[in-house]
């Protein structure tokens, strides 16, 4: 397919997976000769789509980018959005005509990268390795976010577009171009407050060597602030990650920058700034997952966090900085995130495939099977504590080397600030400061869970591979983990392996379409719909 149709079949199931206007709720189900279509009356006006089943977060998914009007075939984004911004409530169509301008922006992107990936490919062969099995160290690992970046993400349809941004910009710091460039940098008044690396300029490397009792901070070349000074010298080569906003230090692998930058991604109120309290609950998180780790000896050398310690926080949201710093040993290690293992390798192949010969003697299962078994595990484990983490494709990455001739795998998380606590089971509220995070019953805990390590982490690689088999696989392991909990396991029991439905996100509703007032989403990543539970059916 075209682009354009790509993007046309992957919004229109997005709506009704999120029963935008009802299309499935209050839709009927019926059969042409073409097959099978969803049709419903709204506003006076008859709509039918044509679908066909789905079964991983929807019933039905779109067969092709059509949306038929009263016997009219509306076949482009614009006109489609057009009708049912009409049909919307009026409060609720400046969301519609914000998600309209996301459609175009994303398609500019995804014509851009059909473009230009098979000469990226080959620009990542040429710097790394043909295969990306020689793709070691931290260094090397951003090659995979590069990967991943050509890849639509599992539930939201334009996360590939880059709101406010022109060709030129996208072209020079996203990570689909792999491009290297320089921050800029600001001095501040008064001493360092973090401790910051060696390698940190001082006002001096920024061109104000006047400013000698200042501090020096980073801002990415798209981010404007009105505090501090800005220094007219860039300084310090970096590469973007796959979240655009952070950004890695050529000379310093092990140390990434996270940065606030004034556009949008999943969603126009999902903002890319850094709010206050952010980073202090995503130092708050790394510890709480060390504290965990010390009680589960287990976990000592399988689980590792980045260390996200060392951070500033000014109070306006354009003006913060994460140094985030991976652990060490690492370098001749595959460092892959899971958000990377669908992705084309410059072989033409998947990532996954080059893993699994690699690894596991060309066995797919063989790999799935360690993998889930060790996410579960943990995952379980947390659980069993009352604790959920909103650890998604792009947080967790896995490790693969190879001890005394065997494979061995490993999972590196950060961005430990969006997690969720049982008080009655986890009683310290830490240094949190985000009261959303706190709750008095397992739904929040076991909604993250699905949402995140069940749909995002390992049945959306499954169902992408298209590969039954995986699903039973991650129905047994997930059992065997939940079985281990003993009566801390009944409420994921009954929520993901037992339920009728499971919870899905409903991003477009919550981050574009509807304000919060009329989404009554406390936090749009975690506004939820329903969807079938394909555990059962693996059962």
């Amino acid at each position: 397919m075209t682009a354009a149709a790509t993007l046309g079949v992957r919004v229109l199931s997005t709506l009704i997976r999120e029963d935008v206007l009802g299309l499935r709720t209050s839709s009927t189900l019926v059969e042409r000769s073409d097959g099978s279509w969803l049709q419903l009356e709204l506003g006076g006006r008859l709509l039918a789509l044509p679908v066909v089943e789905e079964g991983f977060q929807s019933e039905y998914g779109a067969r092709r980018p059509l949306l038929e009007v009263d016997g009219t075939e509306l076949t482009t984004l614009d006109e489609i959005i057009a009708v049912l911004r009409d049909l919307a409530d009026p409060e609720d169509r400046g969301g519609y005509d914000t998600f309209a301008d996301e459609c175009r922006q994303t398609l500019t992107t995804m014509e851009l990268d059909d473009e230009i990936q098979s000469e990226v490919l080959a620009g990542l062969a040429e710097r790394y390795g043909d295969d990306p099995i020689e793709w070691t160290g931290l260094g090397a690992s951003l090659a995979f976010d590069t990967l991943a970046a050509f890849l639509d993400h599992p539930v939201y349809p334009t996360a590939r577009g880059r709101l406010g941004l022109t060709t030129e910009q996208v072209r020079a710091y996203t990570p689909e171009f792999h491009p290297t460039f320089q921050l800029r940098w600001i001095a501040v008044p008064g001493p360092a407050k973090a401790d910051w690396p060696t390698w940190w300029p001082t006002p001096a490397d920024i061109g104000l060597p006047e400013l000698t009792d200042h501090t020096t901070l980073p801002l990415h070349p798209l981010t404007e602030v009105t505090d501090g000074i800005l220094g007219p010298v860039p300084y310090l080569d970096v590469v973007p990650t796959l979240s655009t906003r952070t950004v890695a230090v050529v000379q310093d692998p092990r140390c990434h920058l996270k940065l606030p930058m004034a556009t949008a991604t999943l969603g126009a109120r999902n903002r890319r700034t850094i709010k206050a309290g952010v980073l202090v609950d995503g130092a708050a998180g790394e510890r709480l997952m060390r504290e965990i780790i010390a009680k589960e000896a287990r976990f000592a050398t399988t689980i590792l966090n980045a260390d996200e310690q060392t951070y500033y926080e000014s109070g306006d949201e354009l003006l913060a900085v994460l140094l985030r710093r991976y652990p060490d040993g690492l370098d001749n290690a595959l460092t892959v995130p899971l958000a990377a293992f669908a992705a084309q390798a410059p072989s033409g192949q998947r990532v996954v495939d080059h893993l699994t010969d690699r690894f596991y003697d060309g066995k797919l299962h063989d790999l799935y099977d360690a993998l889930v078994t060790l996410l579960f595990d943990w995952q379980t484990t947390l659980f069993g504590y009352g604790i959920a983490l909103e650890s998604h494709q792009q947080n967790t990455s896995v490790i693969f080397d190879r001890i005394d001739g065997r494979a061995r795998i490993r999972l590196l998380y950060k961005d430990n600030d969006g997690l969720r606590i049982n008080l009655r089971r986890w009683p310290d509220r830490g240094a949190f400061t985000d009261e959303r995070m706190f709750s008095e019953d397992n739904r929040a805990l076991t909604d993250l869970f699905t949402t995140i390590t069940i749909h995002l982490c390992t049945a959306s690689l499954a169902f992408e591979l298209a590969d039954p088999e995986l699903l039973a696989i991650l129905r047994t392991r997930l059992t065997e983990a939940i079985d281990r909990l003993g009566p801390n396991g009944v409420a994921l029991r009954a929520d993901l392996l037992d339920a009728d439905r499971l919870p899905v996100k409903a991003m477009v509703t919550a981050g574009t379409l509807l304000s919060k007032q009329r989404s009554g989403a406390a936090d749009i990543n975690k506004h939820y719909t329903t969807g079938p539970n394909y555990l059962r059916l693996a059962r």
